[in-house]
């Protein structure tokens, strides 16, 4: 390719991969990466390397979209096989790692029965010694506390096992993907770099301000054999481009599931980014073009795939001033720093935001509201419901929230008042917890206490209840995973029958008829706030 200035193609997909699996949030804290790979990655591998066959044919299955098979339409077992070898060789670290974890905790329910700890950290496992301290919580439970920071600053935080895969997309549909490894293919880009590198931000600055060629090259460090695939990447033609909001009333725009850009002339506030790409479509929707130059602030709601998407996040990474995350207890497994994640990701400017605690911006404020379950009764802090206002007008967003204790809202009305809007998740039949969390569990669930904690949003009554709680006039059910481009992500599909749209036509059907405003979000939507 010439010297000429160039952009990036509109539709250029980033998978960022962990060890050639696609990297989701657990899987950057030594920790949960440890747990993961060995309980996860290398069983699934081993499954398939086995009897591939059996894999070609449940992934044609219906029942088992998401499930804990690999998607490849013809026999890569000979790859897999290698990739499992090089786990177990190169990542024994973190495989001891994950079966030290299980070991400790196996040592506290064993000898930790109330009396002083002291002589136990003699007896934790070698590798993990240092790493955590062993605390009683006010019942006289023993746990594990992980040194968070110590653990990133040590050999566990594997950055050489990050890497990214570079292709164009011209479809909505992708295979599920966070259950098959991603095996080397002539027609798409690995490169072997980490999250942080300051290539991916040149190569998405690229998609609006044109460099040659040349330039690229250089910030991405690629071999003279892969320039022509670099070039696959590139146009000489300008991107579509969305001038800053100007208009006198804050503007809302739905991008899909959680996705919502609040605007007015003084600020942009972009909630869970999970954004399409750009290709012709029979479904409208909003893709990055239709995003402003500058996010002077992304606020992320819990630390979910669905709402926390890297590979949204590293493309808008230069573009985002300030990014705003939920915060964690910092030291449960379970539960680890997000903001401590995304320092690792070359995030500048992260902060916390706590329940209730207020961050003011240019024309209003983004607070922090409670938000209760849908994360299987375990204890998990890292989760937020959004109350976003701008020039007056106020917007809930309460995403996935179940609202299991109506006293809750009722104590956060009496100190925040009515609300304009309400955006409401209604995912009301989620997978059992084990579907998220199993693999970094150190007791396995028995499967009926498994399917009676599910990852559940809030079902018509318990959404109704909160509609009136806050006197909400417009309501928007969203954050259903329904739209086409997050299914390798989501793996939902509905049905006229499934609870969810049952229980959301209720809902709009009983709003409208108390003459509130209610739509179901779908695709994209643009309106006032």
């Amino acid at each position: 390719m010439s010297d000429s200035p160039v952009y990036v193609k509109p539709n250029l997909v980033i998978e960022p991969l962990f060890n050639q699996w696609y990297a989701w949030s657990y899987l950057i804290p030594p920790a949960t990466a440890a747990m993961l790979t060995a309980h996860q990655h290398v069983k699934i591998m081993k499954s398939y390397v086995q009897n591939p066959k059996l894999h070609m044919a449940a992934v044609k299955q219906p029942g088992m979209l998401g499930g804990p098979v690999i998607d490849y339409e013809t026999d890569r077992s000979a790859d897999v096989r290698e990739l499992l070898k090089r786990t177990q060789a190169s990542l024994a670290d973190l495989l001891q790692l994950a079966e030290a974890i299980s070991e400790a905790t196996a040592l506290l329910e064993r000898e930790a029965v109330g009396y002083s700890m002291d002589a136990l950290y003699a007896k934790l496992p070698d590798c993990l010694r240092g790493f955590v301290e062993l605390t009683y919580d006010s019942a006289n439970r023993p746990g594990l506390r992980f040194l968070e920071g110590l653990l990133y600053r040590g050999r566990y935080y594997r950055r050489d096992l990050q890497s990214v895969m570079l292709y164009p997309i011209e479809q909505d549909q992708r295979p599920f993907i966070l259950s098959t490894p991603r095996l080397e293919q002539p027609d798409r880009l690995h490169l072997p770099l980490p999250f942080d590198h300051s290539g991916i931000d040149t190569l998405f600055q690229m998609q609006r301000t044109p460099r040659p060629a040349g330039e690229l090259y250089e910030a991405l460090g690629v071999s003279s054999g892969q320039r022509k695939l670099v070039d696959s990447l590139l146009t000489p033609t300008p991107p579509r481009r969305t001038p800053r909001y100007e208009g006198e009333q804050p503007r809302v725009r739905y991008f899909g599931h959680a996705c919502v850009l609040f605007e007015s002339r003084d600020v942009s506030i972009l909630l869970d980014p999970f954004i399409s790409y750009e290709y012709p479509s029979d479904v409208r929707r909003f893709t990055f073009q239709d995003l402003p130059d500058t996010l002077d602030y992304v606020v992320l709601t819990h630390n979910h795939q669905d709402h926390v998407l890297f590979e949204a996040l590293l493309q808008l990474r230069h573009r985002i001033k300030t990014l705003v995350v939920p915060r964690s207890g910092g030291d449960a497994l379970l539960d680890p720093s997000m903001r401590l994640i995304f320092k690792q990701l070359g995030f500048k400017n992260v902060i916390e935001l706590e329940e209730l605690e207020e961050l003011e911006v240019p024309g209003g404020s983004i607070m922090g509201i409670p938000f209760m379950g849908e994360h299987g009764d375990l204890s998990i802090r890292s989760k937020l419901a959004h109350l976003i206002t701008l020039q007056g007008r106020r917007a809930l967003c309460v995403t996935d929230s179940a609202n299991l204790d109506t006293r809750v809202y009722q104590h956060v009305h009496q100190h925040v008042g009515n609300v304009d809007t309400l955006f409401l998740g209604m995912e009301c039949e989620g997978a059992p917890q084990s579907w998220l969390y199993g693999a970094l569990l150190t007791r396995k669930l028995e499967r009926s206490m498994d399917q009676s904690r599910r990852l559940n949003g809030s079902d018509s009554q318990r959404g109704l209840e909160l509609i009136h709680q806050f006197g909400c006039r417009n309501v928007y059910v969203y954050a259903m995973g329904q739209e086409p481009w997050l299914s390798y992500v989501a793996s939902i599909r509905y049905t006229a029958q499934s609870k969810p749209i049952v229980e959301s036509d209720k809902l709009m059907a009983q709003c409208r008829g108390e003459g509130i405003t209610a739509e179901r979000l779908f695709g994209s939507k643009e309106f006032p706030l």
